[in-house]
C-alpha cells in the first residue's frame, strides 16, 4: 500500500508518460474528510484524455493500489479517477478554465481559517 505522497508521485509519473500539460496538485488534506490531494492534469484531446486516466488506472493498479472508480470516460472531455485519497482530474484546457478547480480550492484553502472556530 502506497502512502499518499507516494501514490500522488506514482499519479503525476504516470500523467507524464502520456505528455499531460499544465499537471497541478493540491493538498486537499485540511479542506476535506473524504480525500488528501487532488491531481488536475489538461489533455489536448479526449484520445489523450482517455488515454491518460487508463494509464493512471494500469501504473497505479500495478503498484497494487485500488481504482474506487472512473467517470466521464463516454465523453472524454473530463475524466476523474477516484483513488480513495487521491482525486485526478484529467481535463480538456476550455473544461478546465471554465470550471477553474485550482480557483475554488485556493478560495476554500483562504477562507477555512475564518470559518474555523477558536478552540475553547
Amino acid at each position: 500500500m502506497l502512502t499518499t505522497e507516494e501514490k500522488t508521485q506514482a499519479v503525476v509519473a504516470a500523467l507524464e508518460d502520456i505528455k499531460a500539460t499544465n499537471i497541478t496538485v493540491i493538498d486537499t488534506s485540511k479542506l476535506s474528510s473524504l480525500f488528501d490531494r487532488m491531481v488536475i492534469a489538461s489533455a489536448a484531446s479526449k484520445r489523450q484524455t482517455k488515454a491518460l486516466a487508463d494509464n493512471v488506472v494500469v501504473k497505479l493498479k500495478e503498484r497494487g493500489e485500488e481504482v474506487l472508480g472512473c467517470e466521464g470516460e463516454d465523453s472524454g472531455e473530463w475524466i476523474l479517477v477516484d483513488l480513495n485519497e487521491v482525486l485526478v482530474h484529467i481535463m480538456q484546457p476550455a473544461v478546465r478554465d471554465y470550471y477553474s478547480l485550482e480557483e475554488l480550492w485556493s478560495k476554500a484553502q483562504t477562507a477555512r481559517p475564518k470559518l474555523a472556530k477558536p478552540p475553547k
